[in-house]
């Protein structure tokens, strides 16, 4: 099968893409004329030659950020969990398996979904670290379950029982579900804007959720763990973040009023869709977490991403939680990805939520 590249002013029909060749020793495409999809990469990594340098300032942050769950004790939480309110047992355990499911989904979508239609050999390598980073966080989740729980399958199996996750797993799956059977680059842009809604929005509320808990002296390991995967979620985040800024810029014409109305309304269905899981997770019962506060909570982060992409805000809500900030500052560091270095700062003068 011949690989040519998309011409820009004469797109495709219906604007399909195909995946990119693994191996393609006739490209002569050179560095400048790299596309982050719709390229013709010879499928080498050739990193002495780099045209997006935020990706690969993203991969190094990635490696030097490696961490393993097991270096996290959860023997305190084993007790914790035994003293939990029936209320805040339920909640852990929704929010958990809700964790365990997007993780799940989101390892298979990055490389199964995403990056075989990506044509630059630099987010090839970014996002097949962001899928081990996913991965290890599903590992994260099972230390998490096995320190709690004598039936394991009580969390696990409860996207099968519970109606109320399985139809928002349905839900966050078919928005994924729209590009593996209808590859266009129009699908591919809003799997992009997916993942802003999947990273951005629904595993920063679950893990308020625990940071709640923590901020109760409750299953502080738990949180612990959590600041550990959020730190990683942060990069996964700006990754997309970065990919639709690059690709706005190399392909202006697919970013057209059609296509912002239909992000806006994916954004919309998201802050709806998240805030009644959020009221049945706490049920009214956990301290600090109201449905006024969880709402606003869930539209003030959709308005952070929506603006970092430079998309119009919706709802112009403030953050109800901000002592959340504090939960994830990270042992008192901040990362700063674009020189790929862990700083430290004073606390309380910069958090991850500055940028992203």
């Amino acid at each position: 099968m011949n690989y040519e590249r998309i011409n820009i002013d004469n797109p495709s029909p219906n604007n399909k893409i195909s995946r990119k060749k693994i191996y393609n020793p006739y490209s002569t495409e050179s560095v400048n004329d790299r596309r982050i999809f719709g390229g013709n990469p010879t499928a080498i990594f050739e990193l002495n030659k780099i045209k997006y340098q935020w990706a690969y300032n993203l991969l190094r942050t990635m490696f030097a950020n490696t961490w393993f769950p097991e270096e996290v004790n959860m023997n305190q939480d084993k007790r914790d969990y035994m003293e939990l309110t029936l209320q805040e047992k339920q909640g852990y355990d929704r929010a958990l398996a809700q964790l365990i499911f997007m993780d799940s989904l989101q390892t298979n979508n990055l490389t199964d979904n995403i990056n075989p239609y990506i044509t630059c050999p630099e987010i090839n390598m970014l996002l097949v670290r962001q899928a081990f980073e996913e991965s290890l966080h599903a590992q994260s989740y099972a230390v998490m379950v096995d320190s709690i729980s004598t039936n394991t399958d009580e969390i696990y199996q409860m996207w099968r029982k519970d109606d109320k996750l399985r139809a928002k797993n349905d839900y966050i799956a078919d928005v994924y579900a729209n590009l593996a059977k209808n590859p266009t680059e129009t699908n591919l842009v809003k799997a992009m804007f997916a993942n802003q809604i999947l990273e951005g929005i629904y595993f920063y509320s679950g893990f308020a959720f625990f940071y709640t808990l923590a901020r109760s002296g409750k299953m502080q390991n738990s949180a612990e763990m959590i600041r550990f995967i959020q730190r990683d979620e942060i990069t996964h985040l700006t990754i997309f973040q970065q990919m639709i800024i690059s690709t706005r810029r190399e392909r202006p014409d697919l970013f057209t009023k059609e296509l912002q109305d239909e992000v806006m309304e994916m954004f919309r269905q998201a802050v709806d869709l998240e805030s009644s899981w959020g009221e049945y997770i706490t049920q009214g019962q956990i301290l600090g977490l109201t449905s006024k506060i969880i709402r606003q909570y869930i539209e003030y982060l959709a308005d952070k991403r929506l603006k970092a992409v430079n998309y119009p805000i919706l709802y112009n809500t403030q953050n109800p939680i901000q002592w959340v900030e504090e939960q994830v500052n990270f042992n008192n560091q901040r990362t700063n990805f674009f020189e790929a270095k862990v700083r430290n700062y004073t606390r309380g003068e910069l958090t991850f939520e500055d940028d992203f």
